[in-house]
């Protein structure tokens, strides 16, 4: 039987990667976006069969909810969601930042993943489904200029987490994926430069787009009775800092 996968921010990096490498797997993928071309592009390539393209903002409960009764047959009935949307905006310290930028993070990457959960799990539960969220390392391992970002993200790895114990003796299965580096258009976006991106990966060899949906097809293909609570991944080439000390001259 033919699974279906409802995949946040499909328009670029993880989440276009996810519903390629779903859909390879005998998947049907619902993938959502605000870059309506790109999502036909996916359609077009992929077949329309195997991929619906829902386009609108994530933030947008009344569209979200449009998309959802709008959903066909074929691809209503969601087997496996992944909480992939998300952004970054700003790396300045917390004194400095753009308050406007710290409300749409927290829109995005808290605000709506809770509300587009909130709205499928009756579904899950009655199918037995599953839910794998993409947080980060950066809700752990916390850094200069990270802020509301890194605190999304703790949010993201932690609600996973709850929900898990929320779904006990549901059948449901509920994964947090924690990524370090990967070199998407994410980092583009974020820093706002090709040459601070570039800069950034400068001899890290980061992790894929590709890196993370496999792991995420891996998860999602694992047998009934087995859940990964959560899973952090990282380049070979990066770690986590110990404390600093910062000394008064």
């Amino acid at each position: 039987m033919t699974r279906t996968a409802f995949v946040t921010g499909a328009t670029a990096g993880i989440g276009e990667a996810t519903v390629r490498t779903l859909v390879a797997s005998g998947w049907r993928c619902v993938a959502t976006g605000r870059r309506g071309s790109r999502l036909e592009a996916l359609v077009a390539e992929l077949g329309a069969d195997k991929v619906h393209a829902a386009v609108f903002d994530v933030r947008d409960t009344a569209a979200l909810d449009a998309a959802l009764a709008a959903l066909p047959p074929e691809f209503a009935a969601i087997d496996l969601l992944v909480n992939n949307a998300g952004l970054a905006q700003g790396l300045s310290p917390a004194q400095e930042a753009d308050l406007d930028d710290w409300q749409t993070m927290i829109d995005t990457n808290v605000t709506a993943m809770v509300t587009l959960t909130r709205k499928l799990l009756p579904g899950l539960i009655a199918r037995k489904g599953a839910i794998i969220t993409i947080g980060s390392v950066a809700g752990t391992y916390l850094y200069p200029g990270g802020n509301v970002y890194a605190g999304s993200k703790a949010f993201a790895n932690h609600f996973t987490l709850a929900l898990r114990a929320d779904l006990h003796g549901t059948g449901v299965r509920v994964t947090s994926i924690e990524p370090g580096m990967v070199e998407t258009e994410f980092t583009l976006v974020r820093t706002g430069s090709q040459d601070a991106s570039d800069k950034l990966y400068a001899g890290v060899n980061p992790m894929t787009a590709d890196d993370i949906a496999h792991t995420i097809q891996w998860i999602a293909e694992l047998p009934p009775h087995l859940n990964v609570n959560r899973i952090e991944l990282m380049p070979v080439n990066q770690g986590f800092a110990g404390f600093r000390v910062a000394r008064e001259s």
